[in-house]
């Protein structure tokens, strides 16, 4: 009970904490991999933030991608004897003047934890058709064991899923309240050896956190942290970072670190915070009250925490309602996509996570706006002195689903000032070297796993061209057209038809809707 309290009034769940999502089926879906694969003709955005180039031929051999190869020039015949050759037993797919970049790395993907009776295959499709490959679960609020299972079954390619990296809630999969350092650090060393790769926090007295995160340390696991209203006086953004916290999510805790004049946030004397609504709109002022951008504790914050290697993953996407409600609540996608049961749940409800709009107005929207022009202008400037941002989405609340969030989460970031290279940088190698798998994915390079995704139009010229809806425009002939949509996802090695996973999405979607 305690646990389930502790995570309520994190609000990393919903009031009704006792939701499990549906296995996933065994996989039906991919080819490969292949003992040799040739990807023809694509033009490469490589992920290190060099300009995309090509024609070029990525050659893979099961999992692996031994070369990538020039085989000329844009606009002028390919030199067939340029290119690598064709054994009978090679599989070839033709990508001529396609987008190749490397899979995506979602750093705050929930398994739909916060749904009742939401199938893992939902997630997991949406994920994948919209090329992203990798997915940190930050809780696993599933169960550590299910979370476990699911990731195994990915790694071993039995069920169509995303690569999944494990994280667990503090004082998940545990007997009784942690409520010293000593157990704490015993807590730590169990979920290591269960398997879990990191843990989140919410929150902690200081010595607890202290003994926890060097004890993470000690035992190779990532952390991230939320910082929860309910404990962020203790420990800020800075705070947890100086005792060895690797990452921080959304953006609690950094307003605080930068306060000159105050230590606590100016709550109104009526505030509760297990009111949604309370929650979010004096959330929506928080930043107004930090040091301003180029002071020096502006400055004096942000070079201390890139000094500490500190990663920021905002997850910009999720809080998106709050600056404009109606084009989140009537985005495109919803109709056939929005799964039913995720539909009711973002609905006003006093006790739905995330479900705060009960009268929602014009200067929470001003408010909100504000708020985000300080928070982009922090991060942009944090990344231009050499800090590490990270992409997540955060998906499955406040009209945020799985794969369209996190598209919208890269033009967020090119709102913030990030040159569209230095999206493509946050959605793939900052992702993995924050997770210590940069030796393995987040760039297109010989001896890197063939984790990527393909598409038709130009993303850095456009990145609505990567959602499963695709982008509406018109054609040369007058027409109004639909183009784009994630082609082709490679996880593994193993060749997904992005687009067909998306249609059997929509099908579940249909299902859902005709058995209510």
């Amino acid at each position: 009970m305690i646990r389930y309290i502790l995570f309520v009034l994190s609000c990393v769940l919903s009031l009704t904490l006792s939701a499990r999502t549906l296995d996933a089926p065994e996989r039906a879906e991919g080819e490969g991999p292949f003992e040799r694969l040739i990807l023809r003709g694509g033009i490469v955005i490589d992920g290190k933030g060099a300009p995309p180039f090509g024609p070029v031929d990525i050659i893979i051999e099961d999992n692996k991608i031994v070369s990538v190869r020039s085989v000329g020039a844009p606009g002028v015949k390919i030199k067939e004897l340029s290119r690598p050759k064709a054994g009978p037993g090679d599989k070839v797919i033709d990508i001529s003047g396609h987008y190749v970049m490397p899979g995506f790395v979602d750093m705050h993907g929930h398994i739909a934890g916060s749904v009742d009776g939401l199938p893992a295959e939902y997630p997991f499709k949406l994920w994948l058709g919209h090329g992203i490959t990798t997915v940190r679960e930050p809780g696993s609020f599933n169960g550590l064991d299910w979370t476990l299972k699911h990731q195994e079954l990915s790694d071993d390619n039995e069920i169509t899923a995303p690569r999944i990296v494990p994280y667990v809630g503090f004082n998940m999969d545990w007997d009784k309240e942690i409520t010293t350092p000593k157990e704490t650090r015993r807590w730590v060393r169990h979920v290591a050896d269960k398997g879990a790769k990191g843990i989140k926090f919410f929150g902690l007295p200081r010595q607890m956190m202290g003994a926890a995160l060097d004890e993470a340390n000690k035992q190779g696991l990532g952390t991230m942290m939320h910082h929860a209203q309910l404990n962020v006086v203790g420990t800020n953004a800075l705070d947890s970072a100086r005792l060895g916290l690797t990452s921080m999510e959304h953006w609690y805790g950094l307003p605080e670190a930068l306060f000159n004049d105050k230590v606590i946030q100016d709550y109104p004397l009526e505030y509760n915070y297990n009111n949604e609504s309370h929650r979010f709109t004096e959330a929506g002022r928080l930043w107004q009250q930090a040091a301003k951008k180029g002071s020096e504790k502006w400055n004096t914050v942000r070079d201390e925490l890139i000094e500490l290697d500190f990663t920021l993953n905002p997850t910009l996407t999720i809080y998106e309602a709050s600056r404009d409600v109606m084009r989140a609540r009537n985005a495109p996608w919803h109709e056939e996509f929005t799964h039913p049961k995720l539909k009711a749940f973002f609905e006003p409800n006093r006790e739905s996570h995330g479900s705060y709009f009960f009268d929602w107005t014009t200067q929470n929207e001003i408010d909100w706006k504000n708020n985000y022009r300080i928070w982009m202008s922090f991060l942009n400037d944090f990344k231009n002195h050499g800090g590490r941002v990270t992409t997540g989405s955060d998906t499955g609340y406040i009209y945020k689903i799985f794969g369209f969030g996190f598209i919208r989460e890269l033009e967020l970031l090119q709102e913030a000032g990030f040159h569209p290279l230095e999206v493509v940088q946050s959605a793939t190698i900052n992702g993995a070297e924050a997770l210590g798998m940069d030796d393995k994915i987040g760039t297109i390079q010989a001896g890197k796993l063939a984790d990527l995704v393909i598409v038709e139009e130009n993303p850095i010229a456009n990145f609505k061209v990567l959602y499963g809806t695709g982008h509406y425009r018109l054609g040369l002939d007058n027409k109004a057209e639909y183009v784009g949509g994630v082609k082709y996802t490679i996880k593994d090695g193993i060749v997904f038809d992005a687009k067909q996973l998306r249609e059997d999405v929509k099908k579940l979607v249909e299902q859902e809707k005709e058995s209510d």
